[in-house]
């Protein structure tokens, strides 16, 4: 199957099939948000990245086989409007940043600091905690051994940028600060990027645009 990132509410999940993970992506609700589900192939175990919406195709895109967990990668809603629908029918365990569980109304199970590891059946996902759009955002690097790393970054990277910092330039400054620290100086150019809205990247893709983005300021 050939993958291309490319999704659309009311559309079809798009499957990202690595050696010993299966990433689906689905668009969701009325800010185009993605969600992805995790399935670890040796094991079947499945986790979820941001129940962000629309919780009957989330449910149905994690079908029978349930999930472990679900973790949020910041406080807004619009990331986590689903998550108490979804634990509901799941009984999954909740994760989110230490620093932005108290925004999120359902409760976190496992608050998760920067380099913490989480794990869906046999692989290893590490949460780096990015600071700016929001207090607590954490992405989540799998550093694929058959291959490159794979990145979900949430609110905090896109194809063109960095997150939102509502012309906060103290809030851009530790964003991209840790944007270029956690990621973009520890990962290689070919790190797949899947942010938590609109098409995935690359960091080779933007990392010629960094001196840009300091320019401008956001």
């Amino acid at each position: 199957m050939t993958y291309s990132g490319a999704v659309k509410v009311g559309g079809a999940a798009d499957v990202h099939e690595l050696t010993d993970l299966m990433v689906s992506k689905v668009a969701v609700g009325p800010m185009d948000n993605n969600s992805y589900l995790l399935r670890c192939r040796a094991t079947g175990e499945q986790l979820l990245i941001d129940a962000a919406s629309e919780p009957a195709t989330l449910l149905r895109l994690i079908g029978d086989d349930g999930i472990v967990s679900v973790v949020t990668t910041h406080r807004h809603r619009d990331h986590w409007d689903a998550l108490g629908e979804v634990v509901a029918a799941t009984g999954a365990r909740t994760y989110a940043g230490r620093y932005d569980a108290e925004g999120i109304e359902v409760t976190t199970d496992v608050p998760v600091d920067d380099g913490d590891t989480i794990r869906v059946g046999r692989v290893e996902l590490t949460a780096r905690r990015v600071v700016g759009h929001t207090p607590g955002s954490i992405v989540l690097v799998y550093d694929d051994p058959h291959g490159h790393p794979h990145v979900f970054t949430g609110d905090c990277l896109f194809p063109g940028g960095v997150g939102n910092t509502w012309k906060d330039p103290e809030a851009f400054a530790s964003l991209i600060l840790d944007v270029e620290t956690k990621l973009f100086d520890v990962l290689p150019d070919e790190t797949w990027v899947y942010p938590g809205h609109g098409k995935d990247t690359t960091l080779g893709q933007e990392r010629p645009k960094l001196p840009e983005w300091r320019e401008r300021g956001w």
